[in-house]
């Protein structure tokens, strides 16, 4: 299910909202498998009698454990959000008790991906985001594309910073010192490649700088 928007801060947007990737469910569906294959031959090749009923009914237990391993993962993964909004990092998780991080973008130092060979083939990923709040650390295993991630964190945390640059609110902190005119026009000129800001967005940043 979706990020509830409800729970969206006033002119905040969602830039990314998505699940784990599909290789979260790969433990619960091997088990599954694994208990189909014993339940199959014991079915054909267990011992009869009294015995064999002790493994007929052991192949069940087995199978109906491993489907509800899977059920249950999937009903996590889908109560599980990672999402990206133009002021925050939101991370949230659980089926029935909720657990959930928040990291403003303000607070974000350093962001990192790891991919073994296998889970690059996947599309899959950790990510590992370094703030200025208590924790310090988190890590979020099962990302989709970590790297794209990682840009598109980037690219937000830029798109932030301009923002509170160019509309100032007393009740948002402010931002660390800014760069010269000539820095800040070079960063400007990347976000527009990258397409985080519009021509109009450019132009209308642009004139602040030169004009302050």
């Amino acid at each position: 299910m979706p990020y509830p928007k409800k729970n969206l801060n006033a002119n905040e947007t969602i830039a990314l909202d998505m699940h784990p990737h599909w290789w979260y469910f790969a433990r619960p569906a091997a088990a599954l498998v694994g208990a189909i294959v014993i339940g199959i031959i014991i079915l054909i090749e267990g011992p009869k009698g009294s015995a064999g009923t002790f493994f007929h009914w052991l192949a069940i237990v087995l199978l109906v454990i491993t489907a509800l391993w899977l059920i249950g993962r999937y009903l996590k993964w889908r109560t599980t959000n990672f999402v990206i909004t133009s002021h925050r990092l939101i991370f949230r998780q659980g089926v029935f008790a909720k657990s959930g991080i928040e990291i403003p973008l303000e607070r974000v130092n350093n962001v990192n991906f790891s991919q073994g060979i296998f889970e690059r083939i996947l599309g899959a990923g950790n990510l590992l985001v370094e703030s200025g709040g208590e924790d310090g650390q988190q890590r979020f295993t099962d990302i989709r594309h970590p790297d794209r991630v990682q840009n598109l964190i980037h690219a937000q945390m830029e798109g932030h910073a301009v923002r509170r640059a160019g509309y100032p609110n007393a009740n948002v902190p402010m931002p660390p010192p800014q760069l010269d005119v000539a820095d800040q026009l070079e960063r400007l000129e990347g976000m527009l490649q990258r397409g985080t800001l519009t021509p109009d967005e450019f132009e209308l940043q642009k004139q602040r700088l030169l004009g302050s």
